[in-house]
């Protein structure tokens, strides 16, 4: 059975130093307490890249070693949400010219999801086509595009071009907007609980939004399990249920439209994963490793899959990927 790796991450050394050179305000150049380089978000340490992040001869090494197949990379938040449109645009197209050579390389190992300038929607569209060209597969987006919600208006026509395509579009969580008045600084709790907060919300925001309704193309891919949502799945359907306010756009309960989203194995239970599957269902479950992050684990996320029923195992592992990736 073939495994597939949905959710995994590459860098490129020329979009790091954009990104350290024209992340203000929020991001700057800093360093760990171990003396790493890293990227600072309001003082506190939010990307400290790992050698693999831009070793693809290391990826490959790795992912044999964990018996993983083929790797659909992606660049990680802050994505390329910084410097102005030229800085954007620049840094998109340096990392999925990056990506697309890395397939061109290990054409059986590597494949490659788009970053676009999202903020702004002419160049992200120009971009969008260009990357689809060169061999991407699907798109990238943080789950708050600088505070500003996935489902408004000036994002349309993105949305549209995307839909058009059919192309899956991995929403993968970044810092929420309001961080520093959660005090998620304190402890560095960013990753730990406010990336799951901001999954959460921008999935959430999709249903209630009618956002399923309008796209009928789109395969989404809720990062890392879908942050909170299959914990909290009755909890909207209550609210679906008891507060007209919830079905002004929408004419059937929250967990129904979560069957039409695709989620990832990047838990770390082998009970979160099975709720996951409960709420997902096994034909919208994916193997991801959130490699090569320091809590990125290909063997233990595909161990826990392995884990599963034995007549789901094949379809998480890379037969609900191959299909709606179209590999």
């Amino acid at each position: 059975m073939q495994v597939i790796d949905v959710h995994t991450h590459m860098l490129n050394k020329d979009w790091f130093s954009l990104l350290r050179a024209h992340g203000g305000p929020h991001y700057a150049a800093g360093k760990t307490k171990d003396g790493r380089d890293c990227v600072m978000y309001d003082g506190a340490s939010f990307l400290t890249p790992q050698p693999a992040h831009f070793d693809y001869a290391l990826r490959i090494k790795d992912m044999n070693a964990a018996y993983v197949d083929i790797a659909i990379v992606s660049l990680t938040c802050p994505n390329v949400f910084f410097g102005g449109a030229d800085i954007s645009t620049q840094a998109a197209r340096l990392v999925n010219d990056d990506m697309a050579a890395a397939h061109t390389a290990y054409p059986d190992r590597i494949r490659w999801l788009a970053s676009i300038p999202w903020e702004y929607p002419a160049l992200a569209i120009e971009e969008l086509k260009r990357a689809r060209e060169n061999g991407a597969v699907g798109v990238m987006v943080l789950a708050n595009i600088n505070g500003r919600s996935l489902t408004e208006t000036a994002f349309e026509p993105v949305w549209d071009a995307i839909d058009a395509l059919g192309l899956p579009v991995l929403v993968h969580p970044t810092s929420p907007a309001g961080a520093s008045l959660m005090d998620l600084i304190t402890h560095n709790m960013t990753g730990s609980v406010g990336f799951m907060f901001d999954t959460s919300l921008a999935i959430g925001r999709m249903i209630f939004d009618g956002f399923f309704e309008r796209y009928r193309k789109l395969k989404i891919i809720a990062s890392h399990g879908g942050g909170a949502l299959p914990y909290i799945v009755g909890r909207l359907d209550r609210c679906y249920d008891m507060e007209p306010a919830r079905r002004t756009k929408i004419s059937r309960l929250p967990s129904e439209y979560l069957r039409q989203v695709y989620f990832d194995s990047v838990v770390y239970r082998q009970d979160a994963l099975q709720l996951c599957l409960d709420v997902a269902g096994a034909s919208n479950l994916m193997y991801g490793s959130d490699y090569p992050h320091a809590i990125g684990d290909m063997r233990g996320c595909l161990a826990r899959v392995d884990s599963l029923k034995a007549d789901y195992v094949g379809r998480i592992r890379g037969e609900n990927a191959r299909r709606i990736f179209g590999l």
